[in-house]
């Protein structure tokens, strides 16, 4: 069986740096990398970086722990929903494959962009399950119903007492959530 890998550096450096390192990665079959999407620069040059090989570039939007008066405070006007949408608008529009987005803000970015282009979901916790350092959470179904096609689950299970049960009622909860998905 092939493994993927998903390789989350969230790359934000000027256009030749991420360029080469878009590059090194795709040379090293990485299936799945982030770049940060804040400008078309950057992005543009990860694609060029990427060149025909077969890595998905990921525009990371906003980072699920911020809040709308973090992005304030870094000089953004934008919600954090809005600047999410305007973010995956230009990664779409630079040739990305997908975005890593809060399941918040996946319906918009969906009919923003097209059915094609990927939606990877942080922050995703069971019901009742702490939030932690996360501002913009979503339980499993709610962020598949909103048009996330990944999920990524972290803290939950690795910091559950029992990793493999918590694993596995994510897992549940997923295949429950595809379940009654349209496609």
């Amino acid at each position: 069986m092939r493994k993927r890998v998903f390789l989350d550096m969230k790359l934000l450096d000027i256009g030749n740096t991420v360029e080469r390192a878009v590059n090194n990665a795709a040379e090293l079959g990485v299936s799945f990398l982030t770049v940060h999407g804040t400008d078309v620069k950057t992005m543009r040059a990860a694609v060029a970086g990427r060149g025909d090989r077969p890595l998905k570039l990921l525009a990371v939007t906003v980072l699920t722990n911020l809040t709308a008066e973090d992005l304030i405070q870094q000089g953004c006007t934008m919600s954090p929903g809005d600047l999410a949408v305007h973010r995956a608008k230009l990664a779409h529009e630079t040739g990305f494959d997908g975005v890593i987005a809060s399941g918040q803000e996946a319906e918009r970015i969906r009919a923003a962009t097209s059915p094609g282009f990927l939606i990877v979901t942080p922050g995703i916790r069971l019901a009742g399950g702490g939030a932690g350092d996360q501002a913009r959470i979503m339980t499993p179904d709610r962020a598949i119903s909103a048009g996330a096609d990944y999920l990524v689950v972290g803290r939950p299970i690795t910091e559950a007492s029992d990793a493999k049960v918590m694993a596995d009622t994510f897992i549940r909860h997923i295949k429950e959530a595809r379940a009654g998905r349209v496609i």
